[in-house]
């Protein structure tokens, strides 16, 4: 039957037991009979009967129960087996009904054959894969009277029941276990195959996971900056079916446990703060709600089952500067609040409040979302979250420990440190503004008067002490400095963050003037306690760069406990690059952060509202556009023009010649700071004058429009502005039409003809106007349907999103991460990408990499690493690879360039050349599995269009190992193809991504892998085989010849040309070999040849004859070597060019 299709065979709970269950010990069979009949007919009872004679005792398939029974009237007899399961109680699975009309007052027995689910009879076996585990087994028998009607003529009542029934009887059978249930008979046999692999899987124990009801809803510290920017948690319901059940059943008697670690800075600075909520699926608070007010108690509000909200106020007064745990019982009607300091202070103690609603209390987790903090509706408190338990099912104990316990006891510790320093300065700087005159004036003093009222004051009490000066010394050393300045500078020299940013830049100057590339421990320890002060004073750049040293080991050793604490502190300063620092640490799961999406998003929602304020503020010299400079890229450094390059020069001067689209260039290289130009508004806003007023350029026309509506760098001129809008617009400017509508919809309140011109600009891809289409839907100001609608505005945001629209990305990001709107899921990972993405593009992000960039540019590349690490931590991928530069030419430890290069790969849409040099370190080293991790990181390089990514993979292809799928997919290489195939089809592709230039390793290797192709071919043609044998011999003989015609050649350079003009008489004789003086003559006779004229002039003569015959002999020789050097350049000649042809031919 299909109802057992349904159950679940996973589960540990017991089954609740009907009262019939009671006789389960018994064997015997029971017959109870009730009377529906008046008082006083005790025939109808006593003459109506049921009871079995046979039964079975346990379960078997086609067993068959005999039912004795007698009727006193027309009666209707059933009997049926119900079962239990781990889920669920009085499952019918067998009923069978009849009726008796004729045998009345007669007893009669009636047999009935029990056919049980199959799943329920048998074993599972091939075709049977699940089985029931039943608890109960009940078969039971009733009887009840028909229906009269006027004829007196009975008819079945199916409404009939076994609750419901005269007279019943019922016997529980013995169930048997699936192991040792009998095997189904099937017609047939099973094929070999089949039958295999039922026996490979017939013993297989199938298990549900272990499924608690404990939920940790925070494992590691979160920072709540008393903004609206919270965690979002979302509960599922239990894959347990027991669980869920029993879930389900305290939907209206909630049972459950809330356990919250808490450390707070301040009290909410609003009225109320939210500390947890609850919201449901229509966006109303839901049970529970708890928040925190002004004066440090907190309120706790519910739903009750009636519909209403009530909640009550419990006088805590919590404590500040210590870890607080709140642990909230909800049992029914009643809420009970414990708060449990961390340790005894100021007198706080152990406080439990306890009150009952008198009226139940409606929960249900699973609709909705859970918000931890701040939350759209709410903002948060000023402190931070440690661990978070949910018992979903309740509990009496809570088991919550502060952990990690260093990381939070070191968080309350440095602000306590941090309380002094403040406390210090504050003295000192009072001190300081009462000797005012003293310092002023130019008389001498004793020094001892000059302690005595630095340090006698009793305003200083305590904190100018000897062991507080000696502990502080660092701090008081700093403020001496600094004296001068404090009693001349104006009152802003004097604030806190004024003195943290200065001594951040005394850290900074230390380190890019201390002439060594190297850290030691001496440096390190004076830079890290200046840091520490500034992060004290609140400049929390110096806290993110604190975080970077002991996280990253840059000077000192790895010490990710306190790189934590102080990356917290940074966030709570709400400073924009810790909380990107926070984010993407979780985002990535690195450096001892847990991995988790919802925390990430918390963090980069805060930064994204902050960008889309910042847009506004851009102007300001603290902000410019974040520009992806590589320094280790020559052609990126040759890219920037400077105001005294060639480059900008000659923008000017087009732009001086009327060239529109100089002009634009030039006012918006000048209004944004960008490529290397300083800002200089009054400059582009010029440009963008000239280029609007007197050339009417539409785009420069909306640039200038929008420049008087805001008055930056122009006076503010609405009416003006307006005129040029209106006027951009008619000229195709979908920009300006997004600004009519911002014009309508703001000064002028007209709502529909706003509506009108966002939707032409949004038509038009104008991310502008769709984020305004969406922002009209959400709040119903549609013309057309001014209903709300959620949906479309959302659409509305996601597609502005996809052009970098800040507002944009921020609010689809939350519908994303709550998955509260109907037909979105939630996919918070997707969120932390889109707000990644847009927080890049944070103005003073964007600054701080502009100063690395021009201190590198300046040749300190100290300062330059210093700044760049503050945005690599960001998660900044171009920053990271510099990073990575910078430690390689710093000599820094291989570990610096590791981690950024291998940090810089982690992200979306990494740089490529972060993936090669990790694919290089991974190649290059030996440990397992690091061959396939440099194939995937090339193979990523060669996606996102890098040759030399390509031309790695080539090189390992041709060493044996496989190319990824992807990569075969992109290129339509078939696992089928050979080795030939696929390096050649790589080079192609090689070679066309490097077409700007003509000759890569690419080109050449690819032109040898195609003429290798070729000669396979052309050895494998007997024809054109024998035709490089013919083209290889007649080379070999044409050079042979060659040489020894060169040889011929020098021998007849040497023969004198005299000696060739002799008479051919003589030539004779030498050739007979005659001669009147012989040999021997001549050599006795050498001393008198000497002194002989004669006998000198007939050797002479002999010796011409000789010479005469040996050249006649090589001149004859010499004729036939060269026509034997022609005939083999010849043959060679035609032969090579047959074979060149055939070659290109190939190649083709």
């Amino acid at each position: 039957m299909n109802v057992f299709e349904s159950f679940n065979l996973c589960g540990h709970a017991v089954t609740v037991v009907i009262v019939l269950s009671l006789a389960l010990c018994e064997s015997s069979t029971h017959t109870m009979s009730t009377s529906s009949s008046p008082a006083g007919e005790s025939s109808v009872l006593h003459g109506d009967s049921i009871q079995f004679d046979l039964v079975p005792d346990i379960v078997m398939h086609g067993s068959v129960v005999q039912v004795s029974y007698q009727c006193s009237r027309a009666c209707e007899v059933g009997v049926e087996v119900v079962v239990s399961t781990q889920t669920k109680t009085e499952v019918a699975v067998f009923r069978r009904r009849w009726t008796n009309h004729r045998h009345l007052h007669v007893p009669r027995t009636h047999p009935v054959k029990l056919w049980f689910p199959p799943g329920m009879a048998y074993r599972k076996d091939l075709f049977m894969r699940r089985t029931l585990d039943v608890h109960n087994v009940m078969v039971r028998a009733w009887l009840d009277h028909l229906e009269q009607d006027k004829g007196d003529k009975g008819h079945v009542n199916r409404t009939n029941t076994y609750n419901g029934s005269l007279v019943r009887t019922f016997k529980v059978l013995q169930a048997v276990l699936p192991s040792e249930r009998p095997a189904r008979l099937y017609p047939g046999c099973f094929s070999w195959m089949a039958d295999l692999m039922w026996q490979l899987t017939r013993d297989r124990i199938h298990q549900c996971p272990h499924e608690s009801d404990t939920v940790d809803m925070l494992t590691f510290p979160m920072v709540s900056t008393g903004k609206s920017f919270g965690v979002i948690r979302k509960i599922h319901p239990f894959i347990n079916r027991d669980l869920e059940r029993d879930r389900v059943l305290t939907v209206e008697q909630p049972s459950i446990t809330v356990s919250i670690w808490v450390f707070l800075v301040q009290w909410c600075d609003k009225k109320l703060c939210g500390i947890i909520h609850h919201v449901d699926q229509n966006s109303k608070y839901d049970t529970p709600l708890m928040q925190l007010t002004n004066t440090g108690d907190i309120i706790i509000q519910v739903r009750v089952v009636s519909g209403g909200d009530q909640a009550f106020r419990a006088h805590t007064a919590l404590p500040l500067w210590t870890w607080i745990r709140l642990d909230c019982f909800i049992q029914g009607s009643k809420v009970t609040l414990q708060v449990k300091p961390e340790m005894t202070l100021g007198g706080m103690v152990e406080h439990t409040h306890i009150f009952d609603f008198q009226s139940d209390i409606h929960y249900n987790d699973t609709g909705g979302y859970f918000v931890i903090g701040g939350g759209r509706f709410m903002p948060g408190f000023h402190g931070y979250f440690g661990p978070i338990k949910y018992y979903r099912l309740g509990t009496e104990k809570v088991i919550n420990f502060l952990s990690p316990a260093k990381t939070l006891e070191g968080l309350e510790k440095t602000h306590r440190e941090c309380d002094v320093i403040r406390e210090v300065t504050a003295a000192f700087l009072q001190a300081v503004t009462h000797n005012q005159e003293v310092f002023m004036t130019g008389l001498c003093h004793s020094h001892y008067i000059s302690l005595w009222r630095r340090f006698g004051q009793n305003t200083c009490r305590q904190t100018w002490t000897w062991e507080a000066q000696k502990k502080h010394r660092a701090l008081f050393t700093f403020l001496e400095t600094q004296q001068k300045d404090f009693t001349t500078g104006t009152k802003n020299r004097r604030t806190p963050l004024h003195l943290g940013r200065r001594l951040f830049e005394q850290v900074v100057n230390r380190l890019s003037n201390r002439g060594s590339n190297q850290m030691d421990s001496t440096t390190t320890s004076s830079l890290i306690a200046l840091l520490q002060m500034s992060s004290c004073y609140g400049y929390h750049h110096a806290s993110l760069l604190l975080s970077t040293i002991h996280l990253a080991g840059l000077g000192a050793p790895v010490d990710q406990q306190q790189g934590h604490v102080y990356s917290l502190i940074g966030a709570l300063g709400d400073n924009r690059l810790a909380l990107m620092h926070l984010g993407y640490k979780h985002t990535q799961g690195i450096d001892g952060f847990p991995k988790d999406f919802d925390m990430a998003y918390s963090y980069y929602s805060n930064v994204g509202a902050q960008t889309s304020i910042d847009q506004g503020r851009v102007l300001g010299n603290q902000q410019y556009i974040t520009e992806h400079i590589l320094i280790s890229n020559e052609d990126h450094l040759n890219s920037l023009t400077h105001e005294t390059g060639d480059t900008f020069q000659y923008i000017k001067f087009q732009a001086d010649r009327g060239d529109v689209e100089s002009q634009k260039l030039l006012a918006k290289l000048l209004f944004w700071g960008q490529n290397g130009v300083s800002k200089d508004v009054g400059s582009a806003v010029k440009w963008y004058t000239k280029s609007a007023m007197e050339l009417e350029d539409p785009a420069a026309m909306y640039e200038y429009s929008i420049l008087l509506f805001k008055g930056q760098g122009v006076k503010r001129n609405m009416t003006l502005g307006l005129q040029i809008l209106e006027k951009a617009a008619a000229k195709g400017s979908v920009q300006a039409l997004n600004g009519l509508g911002w014009y309508y919809s703001t000064i002028l309140r007209d709502y529909k003809t706003a509506y009108k011109y966002f939707e032409q600009a949004a038509h038009n891809g104008s991310h502008d106007g769709m984020f305004n289409l969406g922002v009209y839907h959400l709040n119903g100001k549609n013309p057309h349907n001014p209903e709300k609608n959620e949906t479309a505005a959302f659409h509305l945001f996601l597609n502005s999103s996809l052009y970098g629209h800040v507002d944009g990305a921020v609010e689809a990001a939350w519908y994303l991460s709550t998955g509260n709107l109907e037909g979105v899921s939630q996919d918070t990972e997707r969120a932390v990408i889109m707000l990644k993405q847009i927080c890049e593009q944070n103005g003073y992000l964007g600054y701080i990499v502009r100063e690395a960039l021009q201190v590198y540019l300046q040749g300190s590349r100290g300062e330059a690493l210093v700044r760049y690490a503050l945005a690599a931590e960001t998660g900044l991928g171009v920053a990271q690879n510099n990073v990575a530069y910078l430690c390689e030419e710093l000599k820094q430890s291989y570990d610096c360039q590791w981690r950024y290069y291998n940090h810089s790969t982690m992200n979306y849409a990494p740089h490529d050349s972060g993936l090669l040099k990790m694919g290089d370190y991974y190649y290059s080293s030996s440990g397992l599995g690091a061959v396939d991790q440099a194939i995937s990181l090339y193979s990523r390089a060669a996606l996102a269009g890098s040759p030399q990514g390509i031309y790695k993979l080539v090189v390992l292809a041709e060493e044996g190992h496989d190319v990824p799928l992807i990569i075969r997919d992109r290129l339509n290489i078939s696992i089928h193809d050979g080795l030939d195939i696929v390096v050649e089809r790589l080079l192609q592709r090689c070679v066309e991504l490097d077409e700007d230039e003509d000759l890569t390793p690419c080109t050449l290797a690819l032109l040898r892998v195609r003429m290798g192709k070729s000669w396979r071919k052309m050895t494998q043609d007997p024809i054109q085989l024998s035709l490089v044998y013919i083209s290889v011999v007649t080379l070999i003989i044409a050079l042979v010849t060659v040489l020894i015609q060169s040889a011929l050649e020098c021998l007849q350079v040497h023969i004198p040309a005299r000696q060739r003009r002799h008479t051919p008489d003589r030539a004779v004789d030498d050739r007979t070999g005659t001669s009147p003086v012989n040999q021997a003559e001549v050599n006795g006779n050498g001393q008198q040849d000497q002194n002989d004229p004669i006998r000198r002039e007939d050797r002479m003569s002999r010796t011409v004859r000789m010479a005469q015959g040996l050249w006649s002999i090589l001149l004859r020789d010499g004729q036939r070597v060269q026509q034997t050097v022609d005939l083999a350049v010849t043959v060679s000649g035609v032969c090579l060019c047959v074979l060149c042809t055939l070659i290109l031919h190939h190649l083709l």
